[in-house]
C-alpha cells in the first residue's frame, strides 16, 4: 500500500460519503442525504498514514479533524522522561482530533497502531457544522462524550479492577467494538496490540502484564496465535460477562 508522509503532497482521493462501507456496518446509525452531502463538503482529502506515525503529533497546531476509515490507532500523553500513558484504541468510524480541532494546540497525540486511512476534513469548516447542520453538531458533541466515556472506563479499570480483570476489559471490549464492524469470524479477530501497549493503556508493569495475559489464555479466556485473538469464554467471570453483555448503541458516523 503507498504511504503518503508528506502533508503537502497527498492527493484528494478515497471512496465518496454516499459510498462509504462503513455506513452499512451494524456500529452505526443512519444518515439522512442531507447530512452525508455536507459532511462530503466538509472532506478535504483521504490520507494513508504508515503504522508508527503520528497522525496528530503533540502540541500540533493546524490539526484537521480525521475519522478513520480502516485500521487501528491509539490517542496518547507523553511525560517529559518519555513514560506513555495510552488514553484508549480507536477503531474504524470513531473520530480523531475533536480536541484538536477547537483547541489552538493538540493536547495529546495520535499514533497509528496498523496502516491506517483517515477521512481528513477542514477544521476550519467545525464552525460551518454547529451554525448550519446542528444535528450534525449534536452528533459530534456525542461522539466526543463517548470517547470521555471510554476514557473514563479505562480510568475505573486502573483505579480499581485487578491486572486480570483489566486486561479482560480491554479484550472483551474491544472485541465488541470489532464485532459492530464486522471484523470477528469465528470469534476471531485482527489484534494488533502489542504487551507494551496493554501495558501503557492499564497502568501495568510490562512483566506483570505479560504474566497476566498468560494466566488468562490458560484459564480459557481467549486464544491468541498468528496476532489473532479469540475470544473463548467471555463469560469465564460474572464480571466479566457483565461487561460482555452490556449493549453497543448504534453511534453517528462523521
Amino acid at each position: 500500500m503507498l504511504v503518503y508522509t508528506d502533508k503537502s503532497r497527498l492527493p484528494r482521493a478515497g471512496t465518496p460519503c454516499s459510498a462509504c462501507p462503513l455506513r452499512a456496518k451494524p456500529a452505526f446509525a443512519d444518515k439522512t442525504v442531507d447530512d452525508i452531502a455536507f459532511i462530503q463538503s466538509m472532506k478535504i482529502d483521504h490520507r494513508l498514514v504508515k503504522a508508527g506515525s503520528d497522525i496528530i503529533s503533540p502540541g500540533e497546531t493546524d490539526a484537521e479533524l480525521f475519522t478513520l476509515f480502516a485500521g487501528w490507532a491509539y490517542r496518547y500523553k507523553t511525560l517529559p522522561d518519555g513514560r506513555r500513558q495510552i488514553l484508549n484504541f480507536l477503531l474504524p468510524g470513531d473520530i480523531l482530533g475533536l480536541q484538536a480541532s477547537l483547541l489552538s494546540a493538540s493536547q495529546h497525540g495520535i499514533e497509528a497502531l496498523t496502516d491506517v486511512e483517515v477521512c481528513v476534513f477542514s477544521r476550519r469548516r467545525v464552525w460551518d457544522l454547529f451554525v448550519k447542520m446542528p444535528t450534525l453538531a449534536y452528533e459530534l458533541a456525542w461522539l466526543g462524550s463517548r470517547e470521555e466515556s471510554m476514557v473514563d472506563e479505562n480510568l475505573v479499570s486502573v483505579g480499581q479492577r485487578s491486572a486480570a480483570e483489566r486486561i479482560a476489559a480491554l479484550v472483551i471490549s474491544l472485541f465488541r467494538r470489532a464485532e459492530t464492524l464486522g471484523l470477528v469470524s469465528d470469534k476471531s479477530f485482527q489484534f494488533p496490540l502489542s504487551q507494551q501497549h496493554m501495558a501503557d493503556a492499564l497502568g501495568l508493569s510490562l512483566v506483570h502484564t505479560s504474566k497476566t495475559w498468560s494466566r488468562l489464555r490458560r484459564a480459557g479466556l481467549f486464544a491468541f496465535a498468528g496476532g489473532r485473538l479469540t475470544l473463548l469464554n467471555p463469560r469465564l467471570t460474572a464480571r466479566m460477562a457483565s461487561l460482555f453483555e452490556r449493549e453497543m448503541t448504534p453511534r453517528p458516523l462523521i
